[in-house]
């Protein structure tokens, strides 16, 4: 999912002698408290949302296992959270070498539970480390935990990591498993605040990668009341189905391949739709490998080869015919789940998978099964075929005109877009180029701006929708060619990063309904054209104000309604309140103090906190589909009602 972040700037000068005093041993936990970020990533609202998922892991290894068939995600009228599941329950005796119960080292001790070694209690697991229980334990300003187990039922409390009691019995139960409840601590996190969509996407991801698991979420905070239910028989299969929605499908199955032996498991579903994408989703024991790996290359290289391969069979493929793989992926929406044991991470944020073994697995499960598959559906194989072919002469297309791009790029260096006003500066760090909405209000930012480091790219009207469009017809409209050609750094697989000209790229439209359709177009096309840009945090949002607010010779400007009712309440004699439909409406010197001035500015740096729901929530708000766009709509009104342009 996309997030909006306020950026900031804090630097630290404060100087202190180093010497053998400054050398600190953190115990236990302190030293998660300490350093939380090196173990949920950060302490944003990202780094909130990720205890939930440390926890639900755990319950998802007992599924793993066998031994748990439903799982209770609730936030709760506090803010607090629970986890409830119907496994084994954590072990309640005393462990042999720390001499308290095996709940209280699991919850005060990293690097200690049941996935280490083929002696552990899971074979395949999620959590890899032993670190998830015990870091939500030392992050959270409390915590219980309850096992029921045997008919018994136990209980132990914590706060901020530190047992306030030994786990004791407190009573009889039928029920069994392990719950979980814990309330974040503010001392550590940005907000304390849950957010609910992003749970709930997140359990019906793991739920439909988990076939027949059941999972139930439920928010029970006053006013924002909410409860979904989710068990997919189909699994991964439903997963494919619920990608495709909002496209048309180029032939009506969705293959499913399925390989299992006693060390791990493979599986594989995918179907074409009739749009220009690629979207395949790849996991390893239910982590999302969003940097590919092993699995994923062997799923491409096995795809292309067998369809080549039956192409030239059934002589619907010349020799001359070959498909390059991103022929055959066009339009294709996979997902691709494997098990196994001891999985090895690498790459920059230890998503990718490295087991060297599962690219051949993986090959092998496609061998089999795809090859089945095309033996039984000549006609299906006739079909995706026809879409590969058009594919890649649509392909051959676009690399001229790309090439076109890039020997301008190459021969016109000096030459950069007319409409761009350009900063002094060539330092990228430094720079920072604005896309403003219309020849008007790029004319005022031009005056407004300071030129020494800041750019201004006005844009006429709206860009192409590139989630509907081919990269051919991408490349043609003129305003995404100026973008292109101004941040000088390249799309899709022609994208370098270092040969970025600008540190930051503002989207400054208006604060109306036109405004925001323009500036999801632009973040629609950065995601799917440009998504390093979003990846690395160089795309941000500017602010405008809403209202200004005059008494006598002062102006005052607020920057929503909240801020205005706050400021104002009732006592509104006196002042004039002007309310900013536009950019245009403001001089070049009041937009420079709003908006522009790096003192006074507020960005909003566009993140990406989940690349499943975001490709999600592109799909679905610019897609082909009106009734998803209404569906969504309706679904989230409320929540954002008070921010409608009236």
């Amino acid at each position: 999912m996309l997030k909006y972040h306020m950026a900031k700037n804090e630097i630290s000068t404060v100087k202190s002698e180093y010497n053998e005093t400054k050398i600190q041993v953190l115990q236990g936990l302190e030293a998660v408290r300490k350093r939380p970020g090196m173990y949920i990533g950060s302490t944003s609202e990202r780094g909130l949302q990720h205890l939930i998922v440390e926890i639900v892991d755990n319950s998802v290894d007992e599924a793993l296992a066998g031994h748990c068939d439903t799982i209770t995600v609730e936030i709760l009228k506090d803010g607090s959270v629970s986890v409830t599941d119907n496994g084994r329950g954590i072990p309640t005796g005393k462990h042999p070498t720390e001499k308290v119960s095996c709940v209280e080292v699991v919850l005060t001790k990293l690097h200690a539970g049941g996935k280490f070694g083929e002696g552990g209690g899971y074979k395949i697991s999620g959590g890899l480390h032993g670190v998830g229980i015990s870091v939500v334990n030392a992050l959270s300003e409390w915590l219980e935990v309850e096992v029921f187990q045997d008919g018994k039922h136990f209980k132990q409390t914590y706060n901020r990591g530190i047992p306030q009691k030994p786990l004791a019995e407190i009573g009889t139960s039928k029920q069994r498993g392990t719950k979980v409840t814990f309330f974040p601590d503010s001392e550590i996190f940005d907000t304390i605040d849950f957010n609910y969509d992003h749970l709930r996407g997140r359990l019906r991801e793991v739920a439909f990668l988990n076939k027949g698991l059941h999972i139930i979420s439920a928010d029970h905070r006053p006013g924002r009341e909410r409860k979904d239910d989710f068990c997919f028989k189909g699994g991964i299969v439903e997963f494919v189905e619920y990608l495709n929605r909002n496209k048309d499908l180029v032939i009506p199955q969705t293959i499913y391949i399925h390989k299992q032996n006693k060390n791990n498991e493979v599986e594989i579903a995918f179907a074409y739709n009739d749009g220009y994408g690629e979207n395949i989703n790849t996991y390893a024991n239910n982590i999302n490998t969003e940097e590919g790996g092993v699995h994923l290359i062997g799923f491409r290289n096995a795809l292309n080869k067998i369809v080549n391969e039956y192409g030239k069979k059934l002589n619907l493929l010349k020799d001359a015919d070959k498909l390059s793989i991103d022929d055959t992926l066009e339009g294709i929406c996979a997902v691709i789940s494997v098990k196994l044991m001891d999985p090895q991470f690498e790459g920059q944020t230890k998503t990718k998978l490295g087991n060297s073994e599962m690219r051949m697995e993986v090959e092998k499960a496609m061998q089999q099964g795809l090859t089945e598959f095309l033996e039984e559906n000549p006609k299906q194989l006739k079909e995706l075929i026809n879409k590969f072919i058009i594919a890649r002469n649509a392909r051959d297309a676009a690399r001229n005109a790309k090439d076109l791009i890039r020997r301008k790029s190459v021969l016109e260096t000096t030459t950069l877009p007319g409409k761009l006003a350009d900063c002094t500066s060539r330092k990228m760090e430094e720079c920072e180029i604005y896309i403003v909405e219309g020849e008007s209000a790029g004319g005022t930012a031009k005056q407004g701006r300071d030129r020494r480091f800041q750019a201004i790219l006005p844009l006429r009207g709206k860009i192409l929708n590139v989630e509907k469009a081919r990269l051919g017809r991408v490349l043609e409209n003129a305003e995404i060619k100026n973008m292109i050609t101004a941040f000088g750094c390249g799309i899709q697989e022609d994208f370098e990063i270092n040969k970025l000209r600008y540190g930051k790229i503002i989207c400054m439209t208006d604060a109306d309904v036109d405004g925001s359709h323009i500036r999801i177009l632009l973040l629609t096309f950065f995601y799917r054209f440009m998504k390093p840009l979003v990846e690395k945090g160089h795309v941000y949002i500017a602010q405008p104000p809403l209202y200004k607010v005059s008494r006598g010779k002062t102006e005052t400007y607020y920057y929503s309604d909240a801020d205005l009712e706050k400021a104002l309440g009732n006592s509104r004699s006196g002042v004039t309140i002007q309310r900013y439909k536009g950019l245009g409406e403001m001089n070049a010197e009041q937009l420079w103090e709003t908006t522009m001035s790096p003192q006074n500015r507020t960005l909003l740096q566009v993140s990406l906190e989940d690349a499943f729901m975001a490709d999600e929530i592109f799909s679905t708000l610019m897609g082909e589909k009106p009734e998803l766009r209404r569906d969504f709509i309706a679904d989230h009104a409320a929540q954002y009602s008070e921010n409608l342009d009236v």
